[in-house]
């Protein structure tokens, strides 16, 4: 039906917009994605580019300079980009993660003096939880903000896996400003970190994949940060605020899912039309025809998933088990299409003269990124049990 409205803008609206970013990835991304990637370098031009497309206000608010974009328009074009190098993605996921913290349970002062910037790209960065004993379990982390009477809060200790983090310059930051706290997530904040004394990048992380993107150590230490960046205003809500602005970064992975499901498909259903074997092309054989079937499949039924989440989540619908959802089976279908290109395109699947390899390394974080596959399982069956009682 032509200009149906999709969430807030009009199909027309929404073709222009998925159109420019085509333009973008054939322009600044694919030409260089090898040799960065195979570098591991930051790709310096190509945020610059975000920036001036506004990629990084893409979901915060139109009041405060965002894009104010759907966010069913905002996964269609995490699908696109991850499709061409799934690191540029993340650049924005953990980011926009963050802008969502602020924009939903933020102070007036807080989202006038941040949002804007987040919106350009001035202020970047992502979410700092990870620890080295505390992942999965983010209630077990150990870093601290003690309390300076009116002066602010002393922050003291380690965050791992953080994306944006060397080459952004503020984190969402969880803590705890009550360690005895029972249950233990009613003494953990969230707060605004931007770098100063006291808040080290000690290593960046080596990765199998997802290379380009900066991930690092966090040391804080002694960390002073002042009582009007502890997000609204009040203590002990910070893993529920985190929370929520997780179910966008379920949809942002889940869709970078799609994006690498149908890559692969892409490439494998090219390929296997270029490649002979046996005096024919080898998509003329039952094997790989039944490979590439169910690689489609897998791509048409995670994209409706996550189409699904990102309505839920854009109408303002509860949205955790949907996102969970979306997530766990187009991450899945990722990882299951990287094999299946792989033996789709034999040894040249293993070699770096295609993306395939490329892909195959990049599938797996998917798996474990915003919460791991299994914890989703978990999260889902209990959704299942609470939306359902007897």
């Amino acid at each position: 039906m032509a200009n149906a409205p999709v969430l807030g803008i009009d199909q027309e609206q929404e073709q222009m917009i998925l159109d420019g970013v085509d333009s973008f990835i054939e322009r600044d991304v694919k030409p260089y994605v090898s040799e960065l990637e195979d570098q591991d370098i930051y790709p310096e031009d190509i945020v610059e580019k975000m920036k001036e497309m506004g990629l990084f206000g893409a979901t915060i608010s139109t009041d405060y300079g965002g894009l104010g974009l759907p966010v069913t328009t905002y996964a269609k074009i995490i699908e696109k980009i991850s499709g061409a190098w799934m690191s540029v993605s993340g650049i924005i996921n953990s980011h926009l993660i963050m802008a969502a913290a602020v924009e939903r349970h933020g102070t007036t002062e807080q989202k006038q003096s941040y949002l804007p910037r987040f919106a350009t790209g001035e202020l970047r960065g992502g979410v700092a939880l990870t620890e080295p004993d505390a992942g999965t379990d983010l209630q077990a982390i150990r870093t601290v903000a003690e309390r300076e009477g009116n002066q602010g809060y002393r922050v003291n200790g380690n965050k791992m896996w953080i994306t944006n983090s060397i080459e952004g310059n503020c984190v969402a930051l969880l803590a705890k400003t009550d360690p005895k706290a029972e249950p233990r997530h009613k003494g953990m904040s969230l707060f605004i970190a931007e770098k100063g004394p006291g808040f080290e990048v000690s290593r960046k992380l080596k990765k199998l994949g997802y290379k380009g993107i900066d991930t690092a150590e966090l040391v804080f230490n002694d960390y002073h940060i002042e009582a009007d960046k502890l997000i609204g205003g009040e203590e002990g809500l910070g893993l529920k605020q985190v929370l929520s602005g997780l179910e966008l970064g379920r949809i942002n992975v889940a869709a970078r899912g799609v994006g690498i499901a149908q890559a692969t498909l892409d490439e494998s259903v090219k390929y296997s039309q270029m490649r002979k074997t046996f005096g024919k092309p080898i998509c003329k054989h039952q094997a790989i025809q039944l490979k590439l079937a169910d690689m489609a499949t897998r791509v048409e039924a995670a994209r409706l998933l996550t189409e699904r989440a990102a309505e839920a989540y854009q109408k303002g619908e509860r949205a955790d088990m949907e996102a969970a959802i979306a997530k766990l089976f187009a991450t899945e279908a990722a990882m299951e299409n990287a094999l299946d290109a792989m033996r789709v395109h034999g040894g040249y699947g293993y070699s770096k003269e295609f993306p395939i390899e490329r892909m195959f390394r990049d599938a797996p974080l998917l798996l474990i990124g915003e919460g791991t596959n299994e914890i989703l399982r978990t999260v889902i069956s209990r959704q299942l049990i609470e939306r359902n009682p007897i």
